[in-house]
């Protein structure tokens, strides 16, 4: 029950302990039931955890992934363009590859036929010059490889020079290599096969070096016969 001591505007009222239990928790000491609540909802040992902070930690994580991927899509789209006009062209592509008839090369002839921008010769040897070839001893020649692309680490022997086995055919960049100009064909020089007039280089009937300032042999491309009348080049 309610006991009120003093007349006045202000009275001093005191609570039995019954009267306390039936009041509401909103007249209550706001400190004294903060305190108790903390001690009820933590145990010993028990620290007070803040969700905001994990909340805080996981969107800021998410925001370096996103920004990290978006990042990394980005500099992927930038530089393709760049990459992708190092790839060949369509008509380079095309001409990678190409079929050359030799039906009409008769022995002792030759044609020039161009391929990815340089000249190559398909000549048909005679049985002299398939002699005088192969009768040439390595050690008289400057340079000992073949230079074959289908031979790779072969040496220069005449039979490591020529497309078939019997040494019939010869194909050969028609390109000197000492500074890449043309050299002059059938049967020229000293060694009867090419002659560059530009610098003076000279080579036999297997288009090996025997003569002047070029280091090296006459290239041999990639080439293979399809059929009797077809040689495939690339």
């Amino acid at each position: 029950m309610f006991q009120s001591k003093g007349i006045g505007l202000f009275s001093r009222v005191r609570m039995t302990g019954e009267d306390r239990a039936l009041t509401p928790f909103f007249f209550r000491s706001g400190r004294r039931t903060g305190r108790k609540q903390a001690q009820h909802s933590l145990g010993k040992g028990e620290e007070r955890v803040s969700h905001s902070d994990e909340q805080k930690g996981t969107r800021r994580d998410f925001l370096y992934f996103a920004t990290a991927s978006t990042g990394a899509v980005a500099a992927g789209a930038a530089a393709w363009p760049l990459i992708n006009q190092m790839n060949p062209s369509a008509d380079v592509q095309a001409m990678s590859s190409i079929f050359v008839d030799i039906s009409g090369v008769e022995q002792g002839t030759q044609i020039t036929v161009k391929w990815r921008g340089k000249p190559v010769f398909i000549r048909r040897r005679t049985a002299d010059e398939i002699s005088a070839g192969r009768a040439v001893p390595l050690n008289d020649l400057i340079d000992h490889s073949a230079e074959n692309a289908n031979k790779p680490g072969a040496d220069a022997a005449d039979e490591n020079r020529t497309l078939d086995e019997a040494g019939e055919w010869l194909v050969m960049m028609g390109v000197c290599t000492h500074l890449g100009c043309v050299p002059i064909g059938n049967a020229s020089g000293d060694f009867g096969g090419w002659y560059c007039p530009c610098h003076g280089s000279h080579y036999d009937t297997a288009g090996r070096i025997r003569k002047g300032p070029a280091p090296r042999n006459l290239d041999i491309p990639v080439a293979k016969f399809t059929d009797d009348t077809t040689i495939q080049l690339g």
